[in-house]
């Protein structure tokens, strides 16, 4: 965890606390480390920029939770526009 949070600039108890909101769930090794995605690494440095903005950290997990939402949602809808026209989905990356 201490790895983790010097890569996002952040503390273990922030990255924690994350974990408490529900926003990143990290995988734990055998020794029952945290083992943390880079995706899930990303999600902490937003989470982290929207703190040091000022948002309650409860607010800026819902924010990044919201964000998430709305992007696959355009995401679906971009692939049943696709579906609708005769063109093939696109692939999501």
């Amino acid at each position: 965890m201490g790895r983790a949070a010097e890569m996002t600039g952040t503390t273990p108890g922030f990255l924690r606390a994350l974990g408490d909101q529900g926003l990143i769930t990290p995988l734990r090794s055998d020794g029952g480390h945290r083992r943390f995605s880079r995706y899930q690494l990303r999600i902490a440095m937003r989470a982290r920029d929207l703190v040091d903005q000022g948002t309650p950290i409860d607010a800026a997990c819902r924010i990044i939770i919201l964000e998430d939402q709305l992007e696959e949602a355009l995401h679906i809808n971009e692939q049943l526009r696709r579906t609708q026209h005769g063109q093939e989905p696109a692939a999501h990356i």
